[in-house]
């Protein structure tokens, strides 16, 4: 029995909301169903994965996941990948886009383009040791004081590391945000982003390690050769085209 008509008025039965509450579902479910099949038919991907290095502010693709908004249905998803673990993720499909760092060496079958520079600043914070040497900051003098780094992400693939000397002292965190946490409560030296470094920097919580150089490092956007689907081929020019004039980095 679907109606209880004891009442002045019909109520649904417990059975009859059962049938309600699913049959919407079935309905939201077709509706989705359609709007998928419609998507495919006309080239473009159901949803598209976008890794950026953690290093990389993840607000620089706000623009981006606007503007794919505007044309297509494709559903698209920032996901924060630190070293290796981006190239990895790549590598084995989990992602169709990665920006991060540039290496050395990049595999035959991956496409790079470059997107800018970002700006890396040595800092501590404002009450931290390493402000008080009186000794250059060279490698000797780095190896002396505890770095803040963030864990490699790659699952399989062997861990990258960066700005760390062998026998120095370390405290690995597991994101971006932790690190500058961590720097700003004095547990060790580190490198920000100089946009990052410098509003620190004025607020008081941090301080340019005396002596030390700022770092260039070239972001790139990075994917696969194969399996170019419209929403990948548009975020890639998107990305392209407007990330060196828009970008916060």
């Amino acid at each position: 029995m679907i109606f209880d008509r004891s009442g002045h008025r019909a109520s649904f039965t417990q059975a009859g909301k059962l049938i309600l509450e699913q049959g919407r579902e079935i309905l939201s479910a077709t509706e989705k169903m359609v709007n998928d099949a419609s998507v495919l038919a006309n080239g473009w991907e159901l949803e598209i994965t976008l890794a950026f290095d953690g290093v990389i502010p993840v607000r620089n693709f706000f623009g981006l996941v606007n503007a794919l908004t505007d044309i297509s249905s494709t559903r698209i998803k920032l996901q924060e990948e630190i070293l290796a673990g981006g190239w990895e993720a790549l590598n084995t499909g989990r992602v169709d886009l990665l920006v991060c760092p540039k290496m050395v060496t990049v595999q035959h079958d991956l496409k790079v383009a470059e997107l800018g520079i970002m700006e890396m600043e040595w800092v501590a914070s404002s009450d931290h040791l390493i402000h008080k040497r009186n000794c250059l900051f060279d490698d000797n003098t780095r190896e002396k004081y505890r770095i803040i780094v963030i864990a490699d992400t790659a699952r399989e693939q062997p861990a990258i590391s960066v700005n760390i000397m062998q026998r120095q002292p370390r405290l690995t965190v597991t994101n971006f945000a932790a690190k500058v946490e961590a720097l700003k409560a004095g547990l060790g030296i580190g490198t920000l982003p100089k946009m990052l470094a410098d509003d620190l920097i004025q607020q008081g919580l941090l301080r340019k390690i005396e002596g030390s150089e700022t770092q260039p490092v070239e972001i790139i956007l990075a994917w696969k050769r194969d399996k170019m689907g419209e929403a990948k081929a548009w975020c890639i020019q998107h990305l392209i085209k407007n990330f060196q004039r828009t970008a916060i980095l």
